[in-house]
């Protein structure tokens, strides 16, 4: 036998003895693997557990949500999701809510433009969708509820084109939320400054809005017919026009 063969010899024998020696030894026991791997788990789930409860806690409901998701996603077994998982559909749902409080609170517009006899107030918000009154193409209607130091508080509906059939008055229809229509008095200005048309009964009309969360104006128009605008005011901040309330 050569050198080389006969140094390598004694390293063989001692790796298959040590081989030899591993496999007689004990198995890992896979329960205690399994525990191992559960403890991990809700050790790494308990870390978003505790910001969720701390967001929760502070009815941060957003961002509670969101450590909410996160810990149903990553760790949907765990007693962790188990133990929360009602204060997770909570703050799911308060989120949802917020987000769509902000979103209605959007879309109004308040102006206090300063006028001749002081400041002028107003609120106003487009309908939900865009309406074609002439047949040139569907544009937004305007409500606006204006409060004028010399001409006093009014409510009227704003063209963009096209024109109201309301010249020396007409009834609109007013339909609030899941509620029958009911008629209301409204009157086309003779000018040229602006398409509007006033809803005669101002101070109504503002209350109604003010309880509501949807409002529908049916209305005539010159090109024939009526046309309806539908207004979601769930979002209107009263206190805009401190004299209407």
């Amino acid at each position: 036998m050569n050198a080389p063969l006969r140094t390598l010899r004694p390293l063989v024998l001692s790796l298959a003895a040590a081989l030899a020696l591993s496999a007689c030894g004990p198995a890992q026991d896979p329960e205690a693997a399994a525990k191992a791997q559960r403890a991990a788990t809700e050790q790494a789930a308990s870390e978003y557990a505790r910001a969720f409860e701390t967001e929760y806690g502070k009815q941060n409901w957003e961002l509670a949500s969101a450590h909410g998701e996160v810990l149903k996603a990553k760790y949907p077994t765990s007693d962790a999701v188990a133990r929360l998982q009602t204060q997770i559909d909570d703050a799911k749902a308060k989120a949802a809510a917020s987000r769509e409080e902000r979103r209605l609170a959007g879309l109004w517009t308040y102006l206090n433009p300063p006028v001749k006899g002081g400041v002028q107030l107003s609120a106003s918000i487009y309908s939900k969708d865009p309406v074609d009154v002439d047949g040139s193409g569907a544009r937004p209607v305007q409500l606006i509820f204006r409060d004028h130091p010399e001409w006093g508080r009014s409510s009227y509906l704003v063209l963009e084109k096209g024109d109201f059939d309301c010249y020396g008055g007409c009834k609109v229809k007013l339909k609030v939320d899941d509620a029958a229509p009911k008629p209301v008095d409204a009157s086309r200005p003779k000018t040229d400054e602006a398409i509007a048309m006033f809803i005669e009964d101002e101070k109504m009309l503002w209350r109604t809005v003010k309880g509501a969360k949807r409002i529908e104006i049916e209305f005539p128009v010159k090109a024939g017919g009526t046309r309806i605008a539908v207004y979601e005011v769930g979002g209107l901040d009263a206190s805009k026009l401190p004299k209407w309330n």
